[in-house]
């Protein structure tokens, strides 16, 4: 592969030996685990669940764990016009000759990427189509929450966090390989001793009545990456990934990240200081991020940012954290991390309605949030994004005009403290009615309302310090359609697959005719995914118990019906 690579856009995103690759000898080891992240090498790399499940399978003396990435389209056309094999990142063997594919599905318009990386490393497309020789393989990741329309694809799914259960399927793969591998234990065999595992679902053993999820206890304990590895180009997330906690103790009706990382669990203050020097030391980065769904709820913050910007300011290493609620940056904490580096500042209203917040279960207070901003702007800020959806059930044009009343009064506010306006950078996507989410049930907008809206939006804007950026309509629509979809769109993206689609997460990439051709071609009709489904029916992923009680998320959604 090495005499192709200087005719690639961007070789390094395929030449591997980063600093703090694992460098294990793969022909000595007893199980070979390829670990898939399917998109950009960019992409990948800023994954943190990837390289927290690379670190820990490479932990294990026994084990070999290697990286591949989906190839871009000059490295297809190479891999394909000289009948090559798609090649894992460190060792170059091919991916048919591993015992183990996993992939980390972490957004619906990357499926046909999972495909293109089997058909490009010579592995059967359909689970049903495997034999003894080729890989197990396994999904796992955010896309888990309904893995229907990907079922044909995978001979299993881990539903929930990895860091347990990956080693529960390794120690019952080595203890049956030899079996397998010599045709005394069949596929169907060994698909039903994995699907024994808690977790654990075999799509091809049909549909089973339960599967609970799979979470880590105790954060404290849980595997972390200690040898941070280092991209020889810049990739998406160029910095430390420093995870503070999972799961949120918020309450919000339409987020699916709340069931898939439920419970709450925080790290403590004392292990998050050590692993992020310990981090810094391994890898020399002058970023670090904090991570979780709800950084600024963690009750040791105010512990943790002072003694962090006291270790690292004198070494020019920045902080960054996410999304904040606005009371908790009061006292002074945007006044500390400005001391470092001046970054934006991001919040997520999510609606500038307060009934519509108040359907949403967003824990949001304007009183509070003027007031950080106030106190943000004091310290130097000049910078703002918010995050807004638009398509909420009950939404009406006043609620649209609030979202550029509420944008233009940030604004005000700077001119208030420094005598000129904030720049304001407001993001507005269209709500998507996700599983296991109390706003399952409701439909979603069609292509023509979301065009509506984002007209209408355009149009009553006169500020010129605010910038509206709108999600692609027509990525909203097949990300809703495959998050609520059911076992029949297997067919659909294998259809697209073969008519060419690729990296439908991008732009210039994503074809939306091809997929409504894809549609007709298997006669279904997308829209009848984004309908209002039937709160007595089951729908899709009902057998999938990620630990929130069905009933709670009924209840959610009758409140939301009495709200709106």
């Amino acid at each position: 592969m090495e005499e192709f690579l200087l005719g690639l856009q961007k070789p390094a995103r395929y030449i591997g030996q980063e600093w703090n690759v694992s460098k294990k000898d793969i022909d000595k080891a007893g199980v070979k685990f390829a670990l898939s992240f399917p998109d950009m090498y960019e992409l990948g790399m800023s994954n943190l669940g990837l390289r927290i499940l690379y670190s820990l399978l490479n932990k294990i003396d026994d084990v070999v764990c290697e990286r591949v990435f989906a190839p871009a389209a000059d490295m297809e056309k190479i891999i394909r016009d000289n009948q090559l094999k798609l090649p894992s990142l460190e060792s170059g063997k091919p991916l048919n000759e591993f015992d183990l594919l996993g992939f980390s599905l972490g957004y619906e318009l990357g499926y046909t990427n999972v495909l293109n990386i089997l058909d490009l490393g010579s592995i059967p497309l359909k689970s049903a189509d495997r034999g003894k020789d080729d890989p197990l393989v396994i999904g796992g990741g955010p896309c888990v929450m309904n893995p229907e329309p990907m079922h044909e694809f995978f001979d299993l799914f881990v539903f929930g966090e990895g860091e347990d259960v990956i080693l529960e399927v390794i120690d019952l793969y080595r203890s049956r390989k030899a079996e397998f591998k010599s045709g005394g234990l069949s596929r169907m065999g060994i698909l039903k001793l994995f699907a024994s595992i808690p977790g654990v679902y075999a799509p091809l053993l049909g549909t089973p009545v339960k599967v609970k999820k799979r979470f880590v206890a105790d954060l404290d304990k849980a595997h972390f990456p200690d040898k941070w590895m280092v991209p020889y180009i810049q990739v998406t997330h160029d910095r430390i990934t420093m995870e503070v906690m999972r799961g949120c103790p918020n309450r919000c009706r339409f987020c699916q990240a709340r069931s898939q990382y439920f419970p709450l669990r925080l790290r403590k203050p004392q292990t998050i200081l050590e692993q992020s020097k310990c981090l810094y030391s391994s890898s020399g980065y002058e970023e670090i991020s904090l991570t979780g769904l709800s950084v600024s709820d963690h009750p040791g913050l105010n512990e943790i940012l002072p003694e962090m910007v006291r270790f690292f300011k004198e070494k020019g290493v920045s902080l960054s954290l996410p999304s904040m609620k606005p009371k908790t940056s009061l006292g002074g904490m945007t006044e500390l991390l400005a001391t470092i580096k001046k970054t934006g500042l991001t919040f997520a209203p999510e609606s500038a309605s307060p009934k519509l917040r108040e359907a949403l279960g967003k824990d949001f207070n304007e009183d509070d949030f003027f007031k950080t901003l106030e106190e943000s702007f004091q310290a130097g800020y000049q910078h703002v994004k918010l995050y807004f959806m638009v398509g909420l059930p009950g939404e009406q044009d006043l609620d649209l005009d609030s979202i550029l009343e509420f944008s233009a009064r940030v604004s005000e506010l700077s001119r208030k403290v420094s005598g000129r306006p904030a720049q304001v950078n407001v993001s507005i996507n269209t709500l998507i009615p996700k599983p296991h989410t109390c706003f399952q049930w409701f439909a979603m907008l069609g292509l023509e309302e979301m065009k509506a809206k984002q007209d209408y939006l355009r149009g009553h804007l006169k500020n010129r310090r605010i910038k509206l950026s709108f999600h692609n309509r027509f990525m909203s629509f097949m990300e809703g359609v495959l998050s609520r979809g059911d076992r029949r769109l297997s067919s659909v993206i294998l259809a697209a697959f073969r008519k060419g689609a690729r990296f439908d997460g991008w732009d210039e990439h994503f074809d939306f005719q091809r997929w409504m051709d894809s549609f007709s071609e298997c006669g279904i009709d997308p829209n009848e995914y984004l309908k209002e489904f039937p709160a007595d029916k089951p729908l899709a992923w009902a057998f999938l118990d990620p630990g929130i009680n069905q009933e709670d998320l009924s209840a959610g959604y009758e409140k939301i019906k009495s709200i709106l």
